[in-house]
């Protein structure tokens, strides 16, 4: 016999109050187990921006290689 029918034939032996009180719980954890896969979704399919410019990382040359340290290239910003 499987669990399936193991909990119907049980169910059927309990009021209709209870009977009630067993649907709301297995919705709330069919509720619990959507959102666990949602989110288990939603991280998996996270990307960091690092990695979608990852093809354009140092491509450039010429210029200072960290303008907040070198003050002569930060002249004339911000006033």
């Amino acid at each position: 016999m499987s669990i399936e029918q193991i909990i119907v034939e049980k169910l059927r032996t309990l009021p209709p109050e209870k009977q009630q009180e067993a649907l709301d719980f297995v919705e709330f954890l069919q509720t619990k187990t959507l959102k666990r896969e949602f989110y288990n979704q939603e991280q998996q399919s996270r990307v960091s921006a690092l990695t979608l410019a990852q093809k354009w990382a140092g491509c450039l040359e010429g210029g200072p290689s960290d303008l907040s340290t070198n003050k002569k290239y930060m002249d004339g910003y911000g006033e």
